[in-house]
């Protein structure tokens, strides 16, 4: 009986492929798989009760788990290289294989599985996942400065695992700008995809140039339950009329909405949507033109200016990430549009990157309503404008223009809100 593969094509399913290839073993992929359909049927829920692939169909019974179907494939031949030439060879091989699996793997589908919607998408999240892998690439990277395989000095199994394990980040998640600060993990990959065996499985390896957009997530589908035969209606007897209800009849009159406590507020000489249309149109002379009529039209009693500071810059380590941070406030914070305007800088020329704001807000204090339905806000310090400053008044007019450089540092990114 040959051996064959239950699945579709995937990093997983290339672990035991590449091994076929150097363990000279022939691996069949088993014919019409559908995913979703396959792997639910009751000849496959025998070789793996939970219904995920790869499963491996052997003479001698199934054998599923990528990592254990590739370990099998090497077994197959004698002594074989793949496991190296050493007790300890071979506990280097399963130290790495592990390390591939829990630290980078892991962390990677979890990255993946909160990009493509497969779970509610979280900015803390993603920043967590994130901050492992690259805690694990660090390691890895520092291994690989001072060699050029994993173990040893040919392929072996954990080459193949860590490399199929990588493979994923490589082409959906880590563009060159993210693993440019890993540069023998760089090396280390492409010379693994290179290598004749790798090739003939993987095919033509490309980097992918963006992070995956996030997705919506995605809500389970509900099976559809079987439609109930319809009791037989019985003939209704009869009933005299009966004279509708006063109190039916009458329809309750829609209850006011209650109305936002700002709108209560006295009326101010500052029109918001002129200020927000001056900063739009302002294409040239942004100072003499912009900042001169912000501060004519600026009214202290019916407005106040806020600068806020993000409360844990040290974990701004990767570029993309703190942009999406910062535009998801921004997009949260749309219940303010009417009373708001802000400004948020993204700024240095590399990690850590500091995150700073300025917003305008309707009345004294920043509002309640805010506060409470914007969770972002909590991850701020906020200090308000003292206007008797007159250099927390020209900091003012610096983030209001995106002057760079800020504060001494470059500027990665400027949003506005209005």
């Amino acid at each position: 009986m040959a051996l064959v593969l239950h699945a579709t094509r995937n990093k997983n399913v290339y672990k035991a492929l590449i091994v076929a290839e150097y363990t000279g073993v022939t691996i069949e992929l088993a014919p019409n798989f559908e995913m979703g359909v396959s792997n639910k049927t009751p000849e496959f829920i025998k070789m793996n009760p939970i219904g995920k692939i790869p499963v491996l169909e052997t003479p001698d019974g199934p054998v599923f788990e990528s990592n254990a179907i590739a370990r099998y494939v090497c077994r197959l031949k004698a002594d074989n290289p793949l496991y190296g030439s050493s007790l300890i060879d071979y506990a280097h091989i399963e130290q790495w294989i592990d390390f591939s699996s829990l630290e980078i793997d892991a962390n990677l589908i979890y990255w993946f599985k909160l990009r493509t919607g497969r779970l509610v998408y979280l900015p803390p999240a993603e920043e967590a996942a994130i901050a492992a892998l690259k805690r694990a690439l660090g390691a890895l990277n520092v291994h690989l400065s001072s060699n050029t395989f994993l173990v040893g000095h040919s392929v072996t199994l954990a080459d193949i695992i860590a490399t199929c394990n990588l493979y994923m980040g490589f082409a959906h998640l880590m563009p060159k700008s993210f693993t440019s600060e890993f540069p023998h993990v760089e090396r280390y990959f492409w010379t693994m995809v290179n290598q004749p065996n790798f090739k003939k499985v993987l095919g033509e390896v490309k980097q992918t140039e963006s992070v995956l957009p996030v997705q919506a997530a995605k809500k389970p589908a509900h099976p559809k339950e079987a439609a109930k035969p319809k009791p037989k209606e019985e003939p209704k007897k009869k009933e005299a009329p009966k004279e509708p209800k006063a109190e039916a009849a009458e329809e309750e009159a829609p209850k006011p909405k209650p109305k936002n406590p700002l709108d209560l507020l006295p009326p101010s000489k500052m029109i918001l949507d002129d200020w927000k249309r001056l900063y739009s149109n302002t294409k040239t002379n942004f100072r003499e033109v912009a900042i001169k009529g912000f501060w004519d039209m600026y009214d202290p009693e019916g407005y106040s200016l806020w600068f806020c500071d993000y409360k844990y810059n040290d974990e701004n380590t990767v570029s993309f990430v703190t942009l999406n941070k910062v535009g998801g406030f921004l997009q949260r914070m749309d219940l303010a549009r009417k009373y708001a305007f802000g400004k948020m800088l993204v700024i240095g020329s590399e990690a850590p990157f500091k995150v700073k704001g300025l917003w305008l807000f309707r009345g004294q204090e920043i509002p309640q309503f805010v506060m409470d339905e914007c969770y972002d806000m909590e991850l701020y310090e906020w200090t308000k404008v003292d206007l008797s400053d007159e250099a927390q008044k020209e900091r003012v007019n610096q983030m209001i223009e995106d002057q760079e450089p800020f504060e001494g540092e470059a500027l990665l990114d400027a949003k506005c809100f209005k």
